[in-house]
C-alpha cells in the first residue's frame, strides 16, 4: 500500500469512528427528552413555537403557551413558575395562555 493510500485510509477510518462516537453520545440524550410547553423564556424556545413564530428563539413572551423546550421526560408537568400571585405549570400539550396577538 502506498503512503498516500495508507494516509487516506487512516483519515477515512478516523472520520467513521468519530461519526459513530458522536451518534452514540447524542442518541441517549434525545431519547430521554420531550417537548414541554409554557416553560420557555421569550426568545429561548426550541423549534416551532406555534402561529407567528418560525423556529428556535422566536417566542415573543415569557412562558408563551404554544412555545416549548426540550426537558427531561419525567419533569415537564412538575415544572412550576411563580409569576406574581399565580403559578404557571409546564404541559406536554400546547397551552392557550400568554399567546401574543
Amino acid at each position: 500500500m502506498s503512503k498516500k493510500s495508507a494516509t487516506t485510509a487512516a483519515l477515512v477510518a478516523g472520520a467513521i469512528t468519530a461519526g459513530i462516537a458522536m451518534a452514540a453520545s447524542t442518541a441517549p440524550a434525545n431519547a430521554a427528552k420531550l417537548k414541554c410547553y409554557g416553560v420557555a423564556m421569550a426568545g429561548q424556545n426550541d423549534c416551532a413555537a406555534g402561529p407567528g413564530t418560525t423556529c428556535a428563539g422566536t417566542s415573543k413572551v415569557d412562558y408563551q403557551g404554544n412555545a416549548w423546550k426540550y426537558v427531561e421526560a419525567d419533569s415537564c408537568e412538575s415544572i412550576s413558575i411563580k409569576m406574581g400571585d399565580k403559578t404557571l405549570m409546564g404541559s406536554d400539550k400546547p397551552l392557550m395562555r400568554d399567546i401574543p396577538s
